[in-house]
């Protein structure tokens, strides 16, 4: 039969340095994505908008992508500052499948595999917020007891 794991304080260490490290990444990585929309200095973004979903904007790809770059810079900032990271944690990986679908369309499938990978990694980390407390504070439960808020 197999065996309950029992709780080991070093595994609550490996798995709180886990969600810090994902929980860094996908806060700094959209707000460095989000920033650079409007700087273009690791690539020209509007380059990778499929013609398909350009046509259906309305307005121009510049544009867009500065908007793009706003979503971007909110949602890693509420990854990273917020009680509210599993919910954006989530919000992220389905903003990085919509980008992998854009990029398939435009037949850029490396890249879109790339962002599909980040995807499912945003999704651990909205999965380890369940079990890792956002915000060390601390809150008093009925009889007494001493617990900490969880996402």
């Amino acid at each position: 039969m197999a065996e309950l794991a029992r709780p080991h304080p070093e595994n609550d260490a490996l798995v709180r340095s886990v969600w810090w490290t994902l929980r860094i990444v996908f806060g700094v990585g959209p707000i460095a994505a989000g920033l650079d929309k409007f700087f273009n200095l690791l690539v020209v973004w509007e380059k990778y908008l499929a013609p398909p979903f350009a046509k259906l904007i309305p307005m121009s790809p510049t544009a867009f992508m500065y908007l793009v770059g706003i979503i971007e810079i909110v949602a890693g900032v509420l990854v990273l500052f917020s009680p509210w990271t599993k919910l954006f944690s989530w919000i992220v990986a389905v903003w990085l499948w919509c980008i992998a679908l854009d990029l398939i369309v435009g037949g850029f499938f490396d890249i879109a595999v790339r962002d599909i990978i980040m995807g499912i990694s945003a999704t651990c980390l909205a999965r380890l917020t369940a079990i890792v407390p956002v915000s060390a504070v601390r809150r008093t439960v009925p009889g007494g007891r001493r617990a900490e808020v969880h996402a």
